[in-house]
């Protein structure tokens, strides 16, 4: 679930009924027969399948002006979108075509929406309207408190693991005493548990997570079918942006408002869901005409964005999915230069090829900044843009830190550092609570001033940590642990190679089992970021390099990275990172099984399906040119290893395919 910051507009200006006097022919104009029979329709539900690139937003945006020209008041539209980017986006485009006379239009997330409605109505049912949304460190730190509470343990119930539990029931509209009914496991017991007591929490501090939001708003219709006829008869129209995407909470919001008039247009492309992993429920768009029988489906196939050649490709790939609807982009743009395919040594050959490239393309009169390289999993970055930092290219990370930049990638440079070097105190501070072993502050505080009044060095003064007036007995202990983990580590690393070592302190440490239980995706990213460090320490020593060295390298490589972000810079992303936006050129790299499709999706069809979805939204983010890479060999965790080609290549035609290997 996408966390967004909630804009609340308490009061609205009240507007009178009447028609636009902008003429019909000024808003359809441009549009091509589809985008204005979209428009146009009034006659009930209307599903729009949007395809990449088919003007998705200026069907949206003309609709709501048609809406108004035909004496629909502004205030009585309801036009839902994912991002606040994209509700400003629509809002700007809505004012651009009518001026103050958009004024009016509900043009905003789900989340603002149901905050909205939730501080104007909840006062009426003897509910306060006046709550705090809580963001996601609120939602951490409470609980933990509830966690401390029912005397669970964090290394067994990560507070991010059970939130992500607690979010997923949420969106499904389930609340503690049913999950706790469902209740499987004794895990899942006692997250019902956690549940029912985060909740009541919640309450107590007159809060509401993200989640609530929406649920609650469900939960008030159902339970107070008066406030739900206040909005349906509010909400003559109801549009819903990206349909593929919602989740069944945000499904039932939108059903229950369009219950009664049935004027639901949404707009949707199934081939572009790609967002399981946050709740989103495929089946809402498939099943929209069973929901609302005889309504009108109309496609938007015209792409105006990527060559035919590019199209093409992405069809083949995506038209093997068993679960789709049926449409084909075209684009009267013809032709167009093939696919260019290249067939790496190994991945150090894929990312010189890359950066190359893309050198190449600049001087052929590319912008750096309308450039992409796009790939799986974030951990796939480093290679690229080290490539990239080698050549002296500028490169920005979509969403998201440079490798080196990431949290979890600092702090296993800190252990390191540390090993090296145990009188590092930045490097300690960083560390010593990571992951959290109840050594706030002044416990902190106390380890560092022992070492200097004892003249031991901070590891020393860790194991020495039962020495230390004011820690408490848990605190002395797992100082002493974690002085342990360090100093084996340290005694140990003159004899085994560089990975070896950073394995063993990221192990030993609990850093790595504390991420492998927290089970979130997010923590599975950062375990996937740190296995490919592994790998970097491992190509690292094999080349000559020692341990004092690699940890040098960390801030060598940091200080390269640096650059002024004002100045063009080539993009790189993961390919959920890039939903939404285009490039001239796009390389996506990494094409190899279990990459793409990821090892752990190949023994789900309906995964795997996501995943060819996800290669055909990478394929149609290119204008121009469009770069798929893989390598017959990469370097894995035991070794190089011998890479098999993606099966979603072999399902582009080779007629458009200019296939390049290394040497060429």
């Amino acid at each position: 679930m996408c966390r967004q910051s909630v804009i609340l507009v308490l009061f609205e200006p009240k507007m009178k009924s009447r028609r636009c006097d902008m003429p019909e022919n000024d808003i359809l104009q441009g549009l091509n027969p589809e985008q204005a029979e979209a428009v146009r329709y009034t006659g009930g539900p209307l599903l729009i399948l949007a395809g990449a690139g088919s003007g998705k937003t200026t069907v949206l945006t003309r609709r709501v002006a048609y809406l108004i020209s035909q004496g629909v008041p502004p205030g009585a539209i309801l036009a839902i979108t994912f991002t606040n980017k994209a509700a400003d986006e629509l809002k700007t485009r809505i004012e651009a075509l009518l001026g103050e006379r958009a004024r009016g239009v509900w043009a905003m997330t789900f989340h603002s929406a149901c905050a909205r409605i939730l501080r104007t109505e909840l006062p009426g049912i003897g509910r306060s309207g006046a709550f705090t949304i809580m963001d996601s460190d609120d939602q951490l730190k409470i609980m933990r408190k509830v966690l401390k509470e029912l005397n669970l343990s964090e290394k067994q119930y990560p507070p991010a693991g059970v939130l992500r539990a607690i979010s997923g029931a949420k969106d499904e509209l389930i609340g503690p005493e049913e999950y706790a009914r469902q209740a499987l496991t004794f895990y899942e017991t006692k997250v019902a548990q956690a549940y029912g007591l985060y909740q009541n929490t919640l309450r107590e501090l007159d809060g509401m997570d993200f989640d609530d939001l929406i649920m609650e708003t469900v939960l008030m219709f159902r339970e107070h079918p008066e406030v739900l006829a206040k909005y349906q008869r509010k909400f003559a129209h109801i549009l819903v942006d990206e349909y593929q995407d919602t989740n069944r909470a945000q499904y039932e919001l939108t059903k229950l408002l369009a219950a009664s008039h049935r004027n639901i247009a949404v707009v949707g492309d199934d081939d572009q869901s790609i967002y399981t992993f946050r709740g989103a429920d495929i089946r809402n768009i498939f099943e929209f005409e069973k929901d609302y029988p005889g309504c009108k489906v109309v496609k938007l196939e015209q792409n105006y964005r990527s060559t035919q050649v590019i199209l093409d490709g992405a069809f083949h790939v995506v038209r093997n999915n068993m679960r789709r609807k049926e449409k084909r982009l075209w684009t009267a743009r013809q032709g167009g230069a093939p696919i260019t395919l290249y067939a790496a040594e190994d991945g150090s050959d894929e990312a010189r090829f890359v950066a190359a490239e893309i050198e190449n393309l600049v001087v052929q009169g590319f912008p750096l900044n309308s450039i992409a390289v796009l790939y799986r999993t974030n951990a796939q970055s480093r290679i690229y843009e080290e490539a990239l930092v080698e050549r002296g290219i500028p490169y920005s990370v979509l969403s998201g830190r440079r490798f080196y930049d990431r949290k979890h990638i600092k702090d296993a440079a800190s252990f390191l550092r540390l090993v090296v070097n145990p009188r590092d105190v930045v490097a300690f501070e960083r560390i010593v609570n990571e992951p959290p072993r109840g050594l706030g502050p002044a416990a902190v505080r106390k380890i560092i001033d022992h070492a200097a009044t004892s003249g031991r060095d901070l590891v020393q003064a860790l194991c020495s940590a039962a020495e230390i007036k004011g820690l408490t007995g848990p605190q002395k202990k797992s100082a002493e642990s974690l002085g342990k983990a360090i100093e084996a580590a340290s005694r140990k690393a003159q004899d085994q190679p560089v990975h070896v070592t950073l394995k063993d302190v990221l192990e030993s440490t609990g850093y790595l089992s504390h991420l492998e239980a927290e089970g979130t995706p997010e923590s599975q990213e950062r375990l996937d970021d740190l296995r490919e460090l592994i790998i970097s320490a491992r190509v690292f020593g094999e080349a000559g390099g020692t341990l004092e060295e690699y940890v040098e390298m960390f801030s060598l490589v940091s200080d390269q990275d640096v650059y002024d972000e004002s100045r063009e810079a080539c993009v790189l992303g993961t390919l959920h990172s890039a939903k939404g936006l285009e490039f001239d050129v796009v390389f996506m790299v990494g094409m190899e099984e279990g990459l793409l499709p990821h090892a752990r999706s190949m023994d789900d069809e309906y995964q795997i399906e996501e995943e060819r979805r996800l290669m055909y939204v990478g394929m149609t983010r290119a204008r121009h040119l469009l770069y798929l890479t893989f390598s017959w060999t990469r370097e894995m965790s035991l070794g190089l290893g011998r890479s098999r080609v993606s099966r979603f290549i072999s399902e582009i035609p080779r007629e458009l395919l200019d296939v390049k290997t290394w040497g060429d």
